[in-house]
C-alpha cells in the first residue's frame, strides 16, 4: 500500500501543466462573497443537513473547477498543445515526440494519429486529468499504461480513452451544475473540495485504479467496458459515502495509488 501527504505546496511545484489554474483554463481568479451552503450527508442510514460556512477562497475553488469542466480542447490554442507534449513527456520521459499528430500516440491509447479528435465531451479537464495521474502517482499510472498485473484480455481498453471516459463518468456522478442535485454524493465531494482544491483530480486517479482492478476482476474485454464504468462509479459512490470517508485520501480504494 502506497501513501502519500499532499500539500499544495507540493502540488504548485511539480509544474505549471500539473493543474493550470491560469490563462489556459480560468483566467484570472475573482474574489467572491463569503455564503452559507447547505449540504446534506448520508451518515448511518439518515441525512444529515450541514451547513459549511465557504470562504472566498472556497468559494472560488468550486467555481474553478466548474469552469475547468467547460473547457473544451481547442488545438489552436498554445496552452492545450504544451499540454499535450507535457503529457508525452511524462508519459515517455526517453522518447522524442515527432508531432502532435503522429502514430505514436497510438501507443499510448489514443484511437488514431491525433489525438486532439477524442476529447469531446470531455474536454481540457480530461487532459488535465491524465497528465496529474502520470505526475503525482507516476508508478500506478505507468502501472496501468504498460497493463502490468492480473490476467490481461486479448482486447484491451485502450489507456488515454479510458482516463478520457472516466472523467466524463465523473462530471455525470458529482452533477455540480445541476440546480437540484439528484444525489448526496454530489454534497459529500463539495465538502472534500473546500477542503482540498485537488479534490477532483485525486478523485480521477483513484476512479481510474477501481476501474482497472474491476476490469480485471471481471475478466473483462473491451466491449464490456460501458459495464466496467458503470460498476466504477457504484464503488466510488458507495465509498464516498461512508462514515468514516471524509477526505479522498480516507477511500479505502486510495490504498491502491503508488
Amino acid at each position: 500500500m502506497c501513501r502519500l501527504i499532499f500539500s499544495s505546496d507540493i502540488f504548485r511545484a511539480v509544474d505549471r501543466w500539473q493543474i493550470p489554474f491560469d490563462d489556459a483554463t480560468c483566467g484570472t481568479p475573482t474574489r467572491t462573497r463569503k455564503c452559507l451552503t447547505c449540504v446534506c450527508f448520508k451518515r448511518k442510514g439518515s441525512y444529515e443537513r450541514i451547513g459549511i460556512n465557504l470562504t472566498s477562497q472556497q468559494e472560488e475553488r468550486l467555481r474553478r473547477l466548474k469552469h475547468r469542466m467547460k473547457v473544451h480542447f481547442d488545438t489552436s490554442r498554445m496552452e492545450h498543445q504544451e499540454a499535450l507534449k507535457a503529457l508525452w513527456s511524462a508519459t515517455y520521459p526517453d522518447q522524442v515526440l515527432r508531432g502532435l499528430v503522429s502514430e505514436q500516440w497510438k501507443d499510448m491509447g489514443w484511437q488514431g494519429r491525433d489525438p486532439s479528435t477524442d476529447f469531446r465531451g470531455a474536454g481540457f479537464i480530461s487532459l488535465e486529468n491524465l497528465l496529474f495521474f502520470a505526475k503525482i502517482f507516476s508508478t500506478s499510472f505507468q502501472h496501468l499504461l504498460k497493463k502490468q498485473g492480473g490476467k490481461r484480455a486479448a482486447w484491451e481498453y485502450p489507456f488515454a480513452v479510458a482516463g478520457l471516459n472516466i472523467t466524463f463518468m465523473l462530471m455525470q456522478m458529482l452533477d455540480l451544475d445541476s440546480a437540484k442535485p439528484r444525489a448526496f454524493v454530489r454534497a459529500v465531494f463539495l465538502q472534500m473540495l473546500s477542503e482540498n482544491e485537488w479534490a477532483f483530480d485525486l478523485l480521477y486517479c483513484v476512479a481510474f485504479m477501481i476501474m482497472d482492478k474491476q476490469w480485471l476482476e471481471r475478466n473483462a474485454t473491451y466491449m464490456e467496458f460501458n459495464d466496467v464504468l458503470k460498476s466504477t462509479r457504484d464503488q466510488l459512490e458507495k465509498e464516498l459515502l461512508m462514515d468514516d470517508v471524509l477526505r479522498i485520501e480516507d477511500m479505502p480504494s486510495y490504498s491502491l495509488l503508488c
